[in-house]
């Protein structure tokens, strides 16, 4: 039996709400919402640090970022990492990576700081080596290439190319773009040139976004122009793989490193725990996901590696933090996790929880840009069946006290689990009486069966 080949195409710094089937009204996404309803879309999908190198390198190990290492950005990740490329090498796989690393220390990227991957077209901070019409990577022998086209077309047809050449060959392939990511050294969304206008033009913004503003009122429009010609590229490698009659033998996920809040949160655009930043567009298709429909389970950054690798039949590491999810698509009501974890350490020093209705958040009390602090203060919770964009900060109001105390056990439980031991203190926030609420706190913390979507009558 051919071993299935298997895909990541994986975005910067996209919004979950960008696509159709989490609501968007714009039809940027057609290839993404129709194959997420034909094959698994995860629908409660999240990033485990809302940061480009924390989040790629729990990606590629399946670990959270204080267990890789890669705390903030500018760290490379460690060479005797467990990723997932050196995994599918061990089992016969030919490994390739094309697109933006931000794991390694400088570019061209050392071989050694590759994570494994055997074939090489990239960059390590592809924000300065290359622009919008400029794509500028390296192969796997350090020499610069400069691909033609708009620069998710360029990456597309790079991806493309390596299918057509490793037909013969199981193979696990990672395409990582820059798209939607802001261009740095202009602070713009470069969209292929006309489509922000178009965009302009009948822009739907997000409710969040809409009442705080932050940058969105002037790149919104390219923003959304990044991520339609994404959606473009995702459409042509399916098709490209359907050719060339692979189709029915990969597994292709679609994903993101993180979201973005447009400078509502803070002063630039992720780093920061709010769904805005840590929620993101998931979908897979391919052998074990077909038909798996719309799965509410939360899933993170640190499943990816765990799943895809059990999606291919091989042995998930034990070093691996993350779960493969695949039995909870093969049942929806399989156990699973009720919340999940979110780290940040560069421009604070925060943690957060979320289950399906709640999100708890905070900071530290003294110090920034650490791995972690000994005193964390309470700084936000969310209602998020009720406040799904979260405007409205329950923290403090003591009607609130009994979520929060709950959602302060799990969240210290994670720490400990996750952070070797470590037992910080997180100090109440201010309490705030409360004049309109008058329900109990109990009767609104999650029931374990309305997780689950447990049918009542069973």
């Amino acid at each position: 039996m051919r071993k299935p080949n298997v895909i990541v195409f994986f975005t910067d710094q996209q919004r979950h709400d960008t696509t159709g089937v989490h609501g968007n009204p714009m039809g940027l996404t057609p290839n993404f919402d129709r194959l997420a309803t034909k094959g698994t879309h995860l629908f409660n999908s999240f990033t485990s640090q809302p940061l480009c190198g924390p989040a790629r390198s729990s990606m590629q190990t399946g670990q959270f970022a204080t267990q890789t290492g890669v705390f903030r950005n500018g760290i490379p990740l460690a060479d005797d990492a467990e990723t997932i490329a050196k995994v599918f090498a061990k089992n016969g796989y030919k490994t390739g990576y094309i697109g933006k690393w931000h794991l390694g220390g400088s570019d061209p990227v050392p071989k050694e700081e590759r994570g494994g991957y055997q074939s090489w077209l990239a960059a390590n901070l592809l924000e300065f080596t290359s622009d919008a019409y400029d794509t500028v990577v390296y192969d796997v022998d350090d020499q610069r290439k400069k691909l033609p086209g708009y620069r998710v077309d360029a990456l597309t047809d790079a991806a493309i190319r390596y299918c057509d050449d490793h037909q013969n060959d199981p193979f696990f392939l990672f395409v990582s773009f820059l798209e939607p990511h802001h261009q740095n050294h202009t602070d713009a969304y470069p969209a292929p040139d006309g489509s922000r206008e178009m965009m302009d033009a009948k822009t739907w913004t997000p409710p969040d976004l809409a009442t705080l503003k932050g940058t969105s009122t002037w790149h919104l429009g390219g923003y959304y122009g990044m991520v339609k010609r994404l959606d473009e590229a995702f459409g042509r490698l399916v098709d490209a793989l359907k050719s060339l009659d692979l189709l029915d033998d990969t597994i292709v996920m679609f994903t993101s490193d993180h979201a973005c809040h447009f400078k509502t949160r803070n002063n630039e655009y992720k780093r920061s725990c709010h769904e805005s930043a840590v929620r993101v567009p998931t979908m897979v298709i391919g052998p074990g996901f077909e038909a798996g429909g719309q799965v509410r389970a939360l899933f993170s950054t640190i499943d990816v590696a765990p799943t895809l690798i059990d999606a291919a039949g091989l042995q998930v590491p034990d070093a691996m933090t993350g779960k493969s999810i695949l039995p909870a698509i093969r049942d929806h009501r399989a156990p699973w996790r009720e919340d999940v974890f979110f780290q940040i350490s560069e421009t604070e020093t925060g943690r957060a929880v979320r289950t399906h209705r709640w999100k708890y958040g905070v900071t530290s009390a003294y110090d920034k840009d650490e791995p972690r602090s000994d005193i964390y203060k309470e700084a936000y919770l969310y209602d998020l069946d009720n406040d799904p964009y979260e405007m409205v900060n329950l923290v403090g109001l003591t009607s609130f006290r009994e979520v929060s105390d709950d959602l302060k056990a799990r969240l210290l439980r994670w720490i400990a689990e996750v952070e070797d031991g470590h037992q910080p203190e997180i100090q109440d926030a201010k309490p705030r009486f409360p004049r309109q609420f008058r329900l109990h706190a109990s009767d609104l913390i999650d029931a374990v069966d309305r997780e689950r979507d447990v049918d009542p009558l069973e």
